[in-house]
């Protein structure tokens, strides 16, 4: 089988790319022909199809008024990307197509043309772009679901792209064209990494039986749970206001001296942050053998998120290491981390709920290191990379073959019909 990844991204973004990166390995493991594609850029992994990637295009630079309407149609259409994406389809003939994140760069338009040409598509559902213009359902730094109902007008009303009101004109053009044009519709099977997100998507938009979960795996046979550790609770993320990172920094002021606090991520918050609370220990962005080693150990992640989280790999990767997790009780987070099982849940930005928390299972390693293991044992029994994997290839499978049966079908009455 030859299976076509579009994914806007081509190296280590983000936890999309993460994912998108995990499957695709696994799928070469598998015997599968892999076909790249995505935009051009200096930190891509080398691909044979580099040639047929789309040129890289951006959209966070200042813009006047003719380059803007440019830009609004690049975002709804990229003809650029679309020939790109023609031309290695037909050089490659896949068998399926399964989009990660497309939209802005790619954009949804190479649906239509892989539709067009007969090739069933799946599509990860990362994050909100279907239901929300700015994909993360925040409004002026809180959890909103105006949109939701396909309301897109709300995100001009309330100026949710960055209080922009031209930004905002953008994004409501590009999600009531690609609702209008039927881009997302046209997809055979969407793939949600949680229960949240499969409920948050067919609510008004899609219907459930087309709506597929399978959360995020973590390779356990790469990691090894640990035994030990050094104390310290770990943040690790960026530092933006949705990740809750200023609560966290908040509610540990007050208890500094009981919980050393070590920050592993950059952001627009970062200089802000380490003005304001230099209790903590701030390592900047860490990657690899020293972020395993940061986890490892680490005495509990902290997940202080105030948006509306999908499945985080943060959590997944902990829950890997044996560690627990103090994580906000939303989004998809809840059905990873069990409330006194596998660590605790606080209410979203409850800065004295999370400070008991964190006190709580520093005074007690023996409860930590036991929510640790059953983190552990969780993972194995429903996280792990290999049922991830084999659920990928479940539905891989049942696409193709539906899309098979439906194609002999409609051959068949077009023949009836002739005769």
């Amino acid at each position: 089988m030859r299976a076509l990844l579009a994914n806007k991204f081509f190296y280590r973004k983000g936890g999309a790319e993460v994912v998108m990166l995990q499957e695709r390995a696994f799928l070469i493991e598998a015997g599968f022909d892999v076909i790249d594609f995505a935009m051009q850029d200096p930190r891509n992994l080398p691909s044979v199809y580099a040639e047929y990637f789309s040129p890289n295009r951006l959209y966070d630079q200042p813009l006047n008024a003719i380059d803007r309407i440019g830009t609004a149609l690049s975002l709804i259409h990229s003809p650029e990307a679309v020939r790109k994406f023609e031309r290695l389809i037909e050089k490659t003939q896949p068998d399926i197509v399964h989009c990660h994140n497309i939209y802005h760069q790619l954009t949804p338009s190479i649906i239509r043309a892989a539709k067009r040409r007969n090739i069933p598509v799946v599509l990860t559902l990362h994050d909100y772009k279907p239901i929300c213009p700015t994909y993360t359902r925040l409004r002026n730094g809180q959890i909103c679901s105006e949109c939701v109902e396909n309301r897109f007008a709300n995100v001009i009303k309330h100026r949710c792209a960055d209080g922009s009101l031209s930004k905002s004109l953008l994004l409501y053009a590009e999600a009531q064209a690609q609702r209008l044009l039927g881009s997302y519709e046209q997809v055979d099977r969407f793939i949600a990494p949680s229960e949240f997100m499969r409920s948050s998507v067919t609510r008004h938009r899609f219907p459930k039986e087309r709506v597929e979960v399978i959360y995020n795996g973590v390779d356990c046979s790469r990691i090894s749970a640990s035994h030990h550790d050094l104390g310290y609770a770990l943040y690790i993320g960026r530092l933006t206001p949705e990740k809750g990172v200023e609560t966290l920094l908040s509610a540990h002021a007050g208890i500094a001296g009981q919980v050393p606090l070590v920050v592993a991520g950059t952001g627009p918050m970062e200089q802000d942050l380490r003005a304001r609370y230099p209790g903590a220990s701030y390592l900047g962005h860490l990657s690899g053998s020293t972020l395993e080693s940061a986890i490892r150990d680490a005495a509990l992640i902290v997940v202080p998120s105030e948006w509306y989280e999908n499945c985080p790999m943060s959590v997944l990767e902990a829950m890997a290491h044996g560690k627990a997790v103090v994580a906000s009780d939303i989004g998809g987070i809840p059905e990873l981390v069990l409330h006194q099982e596998t660590g605790l849940l606080f209410p979203p930005g409850n800065h004295e709920a999370l400070k008991d928390c964190l006190t709580r299972l520093m005074a007690d390693p023996d409860l930590r290191h036991g929510y640790g293991t059953a983190a552990r044992s969780r993972l194995e029994t429903k996280f792990a990379l290999d049922q991830h994997n084999s659920a990928l290839l479940k539905l891989y499978l049942s696409v193709t073959e539906e899309y098979l049966r439906r194609t002999s079908a409609d051959t068949a009455e077009k023949v009836i019909h002739r005769s």
